[in-house]
This record gives structure tokens, sequence and C-alpha cells, in this order.
């Protein structure tokens, strides 16, 4: 009966300290080599890239965090690997389809929290090379997505939670320590054994992560404070393990979840937009439907709307957008999934010159919508038209030409006191998109903040 008491106040503890983990991503820091800028510029143009979480959790088809959600017992949950058979496996496929989406990028999960490798390991058996399908898929994911054009991209979780010395790193060092050891084998195999490898996307690597978000014991059970860090003496030996991968990936780029200087950082969530920054290369990853990031079936869809509105706002927030699909447990993403992947493609042909290789800016984020420029050109995105005509502070340079890009007229009236737009004929209400052409480069303009007041009259 204790036992039961225990199990329940510890869940709960942990359920509190999920809510804020995310707070100690803050203290990442960004890299400051001189290589910095030209390492990451090919992702700053990218603008958009393609998630994809699969493992043995897709059988169940309840999320990727299945088993720590309803507790299934680790030999249980490791049973669903003799249960893996992706018969419709096809990565030239997945390639196809993020091409055909628009994507430049793309992300598969090699590992996550649960600790099935989608790679061979020679320290662990419960990979897909030592289960029912024996095949390496990172091998043929790699070997489709750089066929395609596209940049490759690995995520991989340190935390596993087979490991107690996870959840009491202090209390079962040794166990933290074999996790540990598994950590930096595995991430030198991804490194050395796939070619060229352009992203790690690390997850659940931060210190303050350890304890599963901070459940200590001092007298009792409790969760760590918010703005209270790890005090323990268990380290990660990040700065090994990651100065071994930039040695044999001396390119790669790397996101700030591993407590390492960072080449980009990562929001999560629709709800994690944020603001505008343009001082640290950032992305916003999100799902395609609602609810889990691994494989629903039925999972409602997000509207094409929607999805265009925010990879919009992201990249006029000067971010960009990593957006998940969660292929079948066969290995097929997802038709329905697919085609809204392909309506998002059919868009960006058209309209993508206001998105790919382009900045956030110069006008800052506002009621009106957002904006974008490259070169000699600033990309108004009206986001939210409720008239015909629409005022902005005004621009320190000269507009030599107006013009919209999705139908209709736009003309320009530009004066000491405000640039005026106004739209004539056939506006979108998902984004009306008015380009402005400048005498001088747009870059030179220094951010313009934008009245909340500021939207077509």
């Amino acid at each position: 009966m204790k036992k039961l008491v225990f199990c329940s106040k510890f869940i709960w503890v942990l359920m509190i300290v999920l809510s804020v983990s995310s707070a100690a991503q803050a203290q990442n820091v960004m890299v400051s080599d001189d290589a910095a800028g030209a390492r990451i510029a090919w992702w700053r143009d990218a603008k958009f890239g393609l998630f994809m979480h699969w493992g043995v959790y897709s059988i169940p088809g309840r999320g990727e965090w299945v088993q720590w959600n309803e507790q299934i017992p680790v030999e249980d949950y490791a049973k669903l690997a003799q249960q893996f058979h992706p018969d419709h496996f096809d990565p030239d496929s997945w390639a196809a389809i993020a091409k055909a989406a628009g994507m430049k990028y793309t992300i598969l999960t090699t590992r996550h929290h649960d600790g099935f490798a989608l790679f061979d390991d020679p320290g662990n058996d419960f990979t897909t090379m030592k289960s029912a399908t024996h095949h390496d898929f990172v091998a043929d994911y790699v070997r489709s997505v750089r066929k395609a054009g596209l940049h490759v991209g690995l995520y991989y979780s340190p935390l596993d939670w087979r490991f107690p010395g996870f959840f009491f790193p202090d209390l079962y060092r040794a166990n933290a320590t074999q996790m540990r050891e598994q950590y930096h084998r595995q991430l030198n195999e991804l490194a050395s054994h796939y070619g060229k490898i352009d992203i790690l996307w690390f997850d659940g690597g931060e210190t303050d992560w350890l304890g599963f978000g901070g459940v200590e014991f001092k007298g009792r059970w409790q969760a760590r404070p918010a703005g209270e860090h790890y005090t323990g003496t268990f380290s990660w030996q990040h700065d090994q393990a990651i100065g071994n991968l930039r040695k044999l990936q001396p390119s790669i780029i790397i996101n700030n979840r591993a407590d390492v200087p960072a080449d980009f950082q990562s929001r999560e969530g629709d709800q994690a937009l944020g603001d505008f920054d343009n001082r640290h290369p950032w992305e916003l990853c999100t799902t395609l439907t609602e609810g889990a990031w691994g494989y629903q079936p039925n999972a409602k869809v997000k509207s094409l709307s929607d999805v265009i509105r925010l990879l919009v706002k992201t990249v006029g927030r000067d971010g960009n957008l990593l957006l998940n699909v969660g292929p079948r447990p066969d290995g097929e993403i997802d038709p329905v999934h697919a085609a809204r992947l392909r309506e998002i493609g059919d868009w960006l042909r058209k309209y993508g010159e206001s998105i790919y290789s382009t900045r956030g800016g110069p006008y800052l984020p506002g009621d009106f919508g957002v904006s974008t420029f490259r070169d000699k050109t600033i990309y108004l995105h009206i986001l939210n038209p409720t008239g015909k005509e629409l005022s902005l502070p005004p621009l320190p340079v000269k507009i030599l030409a107006c013009a919209t890009l999705t139908g209709g007229v736009a003309t320009c009236n530009q004066t000491g006191e405000d640039v005026k737009i106004t739209l004539r004929g056939n506006t979108t209400t998902v984004d009306t998109i008015v380009a402005l052409t400048l005498v001088s480069p747009a870059a030179e303009i220094k951010l313009i903040a934008t009245s909340t007041a500021n939207k077509l009259q």
C-alpha cells in the first residue's frame, strides 16, 4: 500500500516538473567560433523543414510518450520491437513528400526517450538491427534525403527511460554512468557511419532534466523549485561527446538542448512562437496534427490556412519552422498528412520568394501581420486585413515600386509621416503579400516598431 502511494505522489510531482522543465533551455549559450556564421547560413535561408517522430511507439498509436504516460513496464514495452515490421517503409517517398512540401531539410528521430534505436549499436540490443526487422533505417533515410538534394538531420535523445540512473542519477550512479556511456557511444555511431550529417537535433540532454526535471529527496520527494538547478555530481560530459561530434562532422549544426554552445535555439509548440529575434538563429518546431508527435490514427490535421499563417509568422519573426509528422508503424506517412504537406508546397511555389532566403523585418510584427525582406525588397505579409488601406510607419529609404503577389492591385503613398498601402481587387484572408521595391538594401534599415492599430482599415 505504501509503495502505491509513493508511486502516485511521485508521478504527480513529475507532471508538475515537466510543465516548467523547458526553463532550463534559457541557460544555453550560442556558439561564437569564426565559422559559426558560415555553418548556419544555409539553414537560415532554408526556413522550412520536416520533423518525423517514428519508432516502436508508432505501433500502439498513442504518441511517443506512451510508455511513460501509461507506465508500461520496460520488459513489456520491449516486446514491441518484435512487432516492428514497417513493410511500407520507403525513405525515397519521405524525401519526395518533404521536397513537394517546399521543405529544405528533414529531421528523423533516431532514438527517442524510450531507448529504441533505428540504427545499430554494438552495446545495445534494443535496436532495429537486433529486433524483428534486422535493418538500419537511419542508413536508408540518410541516403534518400541526400539523394533528393535535401539537408540531413538526426534527432537524438541522451536520456533513456529504461535507466533508473536517469531518474536518480546520484542514487544509481553506476546505472547513470552506463546511460552516459550509451549516449557517447551511440552519438559516435551516428557521426561516424552515415557520411555528412547537417543537423544533430538534441532533446532532453539538459542537465536540469536529470531526475526528470528535478525530483529530489530532502526529507521527502519533491519537485526542485522553478529557477533552481540540478546540484548533484553526475555529468553527461557533453563537452567530450559533442567535441567528438564536431570533430567528426565539422559543418554540423546543433540545437540548444544539451547544455553546450549551440548553433540555433529551439522553441516547441504553436504556443511558443514568441517574439521577434534576429540576434540568435532559432526554430519553432510543432506538429501538423493536433496531439502527440508520434503516430496517432485519425488525429485532426491542422488546416492549410493555419499552417501557412504559422510559417509566415515564424519567418516574419526571423525564425525557421520545423513541421512534424508521425509516420505509421508500417513506415508510410499518412496520405492525408502527405496531401496537406503538398498543399503547403503548392503555396510556396507561388509565394516562396517572400519566404526563402529572407530575414524578418524591418517592420516588426504587429496587428497587420509581419514583414520579411531580401536584397532591396520588403515583403509585407498582411495576415489580418479588415479593409483596403494599411498605414505603416515611414521608411528611411525611397520606395521605387509597389505590387501585390497574391492578386489585385496595390498602390503605395510614401511620405515622411507614414507609408500607406491601398489594395484593390482580389485579396486573400490567408496572407496578402505586398512587395515594396526599394532604392537601397532593406538590410540597412533599422527595425521599425508597428503600432497594434496598424492594420487595414
